[in-house]
């Protein structure tokens, strides 16, 4: 679901958390309804020959953003908020009324996860991953790989530069070894500005919660202005 990665207890949740805390653009959708595929086509733009890889993503100290959180498996879409202020941040996807509600949060150097409401969820407590903020996810965005430079069909469409980062355990050498990816996610920044971010997929044991184990962060409007960031009186005990 979030931090957002993050919800689901494992030892990499801090930064597939950070994977989740970027987006095909969709036109707006009635929240709770199914979202079509087809709305998040993207366009690949050609490379310049010898054109430098981009700078990878970075999240900014203070940023405020409002956009949905799509789970296409379960046919929902809910509203969402991505806030940031002196370096902690927050999401929070849905709400009372609807069918999903939970936040991820970096507080005070801790990532916390609360999901409030979730099909079939029974365990509504405040998860704690101490030892995380804003430093160690940028420090994660740095190992990302560059995907390629796109364009993400909306209204309006965006330019964006398209990453991937991953936690892929156990760490073995190229060959035929088991492996299993903990946590995968692509994010989409401006080409203009890496920190700012439109788009996020994140796939993996982070996504538990979901029968298809993948959900989608997609942004409105993303400034770079202070946000709000409330950790939950749950969460302060």
């Amino acid at each position: 679901m979030g931090w957002t990665l993050t919800r689901r207890a494992t030892a990499s949740a801090a930064v597939a958390g950070a994977i989740a805390i970027v987006t095909t653009v969709l036109p707006p959708a009635q929240a709770g309804t199914r979202t079509p595929a087809a709305r998040t086509a993207t366009t690949m733009t050609a490379e310049r020959p010898g054109s430098p890889t981009p700078r990878p993503p970075h999240l900014p100290r203070d940023f405020r953003g409002k956009g949905k959180w799509v789970v296409r498996d379960l046919g929902v879409t809910v509203p969402f908020t991505w806030e940031g202020r002196n370096g902690d941040s927050q999401m929070v996807a849905g709400g009372p009324q609807y069918p999903i509600w939970f936040t991820n949060l970096i507080h005070h150097g801790t990532l916390y996860t609360l999901t409030y409401k979730w099909p079939g969820l029974t365990d509504h407590s405040c998860s704690r991953i101490p030892g995380f903020g804003l430093d160690q996810l940028n420090q994660a965005f740095r190992g990302s790989r560059f995907v390629g430079r796109e364009i993400l069909q909306g209204s309006p469409d965006r330019h964006v530069n398209h990453w991937r980062v991953g936690v892929v355990l156990p760490k073995r050498p190229p060959g035929k070894f088991l492996r299993f990816p903990l946590a995968l996610g692509d994010i989409y920044v401006d080409q203009n500005d890496r920190s700012t971010f439109w788009q996020v997929l994140q796939f993996g044991v982070q996504n538990l919660f979901d029968p298809e184990l993948d959900e989608w962060l997609m942004m409105d409007t993303f400034r770079h202005r202070p946000g709000t960031v409330t950790l939950p009186r749950r969460c302060a005990r």
